[in-house]
């Protein structure tokens, strides 16, 4: 068995900067994890993780024997990093920052005679470094910020690039891309990052364990948010006068919204105060701040401002890209879009799973999914009652139905606790198995305002 003494571990790898998006809000800064430390799937024990932040030996000397945090191996008084240095260290935490080159691109693309698919690549590569930087970002301030207000500004921003997308096709009235989205990035999750994570992992190891009830706990809440999608299409199914059937649907979805908002709520005292021996960590290190809090702060800020252009123009494009490749809004919203803010979590996750931390791995894609049904799925039928459109929580009989089937499997391969690569087979097949269904269904099968 691998010893977790300080002494003897390897240095940490700048690889495993973590994503912003678990299961446990409290223990997202896990996926920081480099060493392989087992992983008890006693829910009664807490889990040994060894944290780290950046590969010390990856930054230069005087970041070492500057930084009061990093430490001083001279013994002599250390200086406090300048603006310079800082800005410096958050661009070297991932090497998919080096794709921040296409945010001015994408925002000049606007402005340029560039066809609208040109606009919508360049935003859709930019948004993918920015995603990673909310992330890291997030965990920052959250470091600076103490355990339980950490806590809440990660569930915050845990979805903050999926939100800003919604909220912004919400505003141009593009419902049927906000309801393909969130269904896009739920099966996303649960299907292809999930099935990526066992198929990795069982790749190299036979079997691989996890913390059953942690992840049977976020299963289930998944199974409450696809009923609250079942019961509008159901409603819908048996009424069959029109205008009753806009009017009930509307009314059922904003009570429906309410209901799941405040189990969203309570999910979180549950997670942070009730239960929280259940995603609690143990650090072999304690975690320290990189950054001052008044520059993340800043920095958050303007990583937000630079998502919401660049989703804007996005969005904007995404007429022109259907015209020009023959694509639905369903297939863009629900297969493409959901990359734009996983795909840097996505690596993490396979990367943790190769590691067998599949605690972490499950907790990324399992936790991210129930984010977004129990959070950003009902906020926005209330930001859209707010605005008086026509969203609603009826995403049409297609999407509800692939949304119960990947809900099912995944409740059915995580209940025995373990894993292996023919489970992420399945799940990966299934994937392109509604990717292609999705490919070929018409826009017209989606309802948008009123059905």
């Amino acid at each position: 068995m691998e010893t977790t003494a300080q002494t003897t571990s390897p240095p940490p790898s700048i690889k495993d900067v973590p994503v912003h998006r678990t299961a446990s809000v409290k223990s997202s800064r896990s996926v920081r994890s480099t060493n392989d430390v087992p992983i008890s799937t006693n829910p009664e024990k807490r889990v040994t993780v060894r944290s780290a932040r950046l590969n010390r030996d990856s930054l230069p000397p005087s970041f070492l024997h500057a930084d009061p945090i990093l430490g001083s191996e001279n013994g002599g008084h250390p200086k406090p990093l300048s603006i310079f240095q800082c800005l410096k260290l958050v661009i070297l935490s991932s090497k998919i920052n080096l794709l921040l080159i296409f945010i001015p691109l994408g925002i000049v693309a606007d402005k340029l005679p560039w066809s609208d698919t040109i606009i919508f690549v360049l935003n859709f590569i930019a948004i993918i470094p920015l995603a990673k930087l909310l992330g890291f970002l997030t965990e920052e301030i959250s470091l600076r910020l103490g355990e339980n207000l950490g806590a809440l500004l990660n569930a915050s921003f845990g979805n903050a690039v999926e939100l800003i997308l919604s909220i912004i096709a919400l505003k141009e009235n593009k419902i049927d891309v906000v309801k393909a989205s969130i269904i896009g990035s739920i099966l996303s999750n649960l299907l292809l990052v999930l099935g990526f994570c066992f198929l990795a992992g069982g790749y190299k190891y036979k079997s691989q364990s996890f913390n059953q009830t942690a992840a049977q706990t976020s299963a289930s809440l998944l199974a409450l948010s696809c009923m609250s999608l079942l019961i509008p299409a159901a409603f819908t199914a048996s009424v069959p006068d029109h205008v009753l059937q806009v009017s009930g649907v509307k009314n059922l979805s904003h009570g429906t919204a309410i209901v799941l908002l405040l189990v969203y709520i309570l999910y979180l005292v549950f997670q942070l105060k009730t239960h929280e021996h259940l995603y609690a960590t143990e650090s072999d290190e304690e975690e320290t701040p990189l950054i001052p809090l008044w520059l993340g702060i800043i920095l958050l800020l303007g990583v937000t401002v630079a998502v919401a252009f660049c989703a804007e123009f996005l969005v904007g494009s995404i007429e022109g890209l259907s015209k020009s490749w023959g694509l639905s809004h369903t297939f863009i919203g629900l297969i493409l879009l959901p990359i734009v803010g996983n795909a840097a979590e996505h690596v993490t996750a396979v990367t943790v799973a190769m590691k067998n931390k599949m605690d972490l791995s499950i907790g990324v894609a399992i936790g991210s999914s129930m984010q977004i049904a129990l959070f950003v799925s009902p906020l926005m039928v209330i930001i859209g009652w707010g605005l008086g459109n026509g969203m609603d929580l009826f995403f049409g009989i297609f999407e509800t139905s692939i949304m119960f089937i990947s809900v099912l499997i995944v409740n059915y391969l995580i209940q025995d606790g373990e894993s292996n690569w023919l489970e992420g087979i399945m799940l990966l097949s299934t994937y392109v198995i509604v990717a292609i269904a999705i490919f070929y269904l018409p826009d017209t099968v989606v309802p948008n305002e009123g059905h």
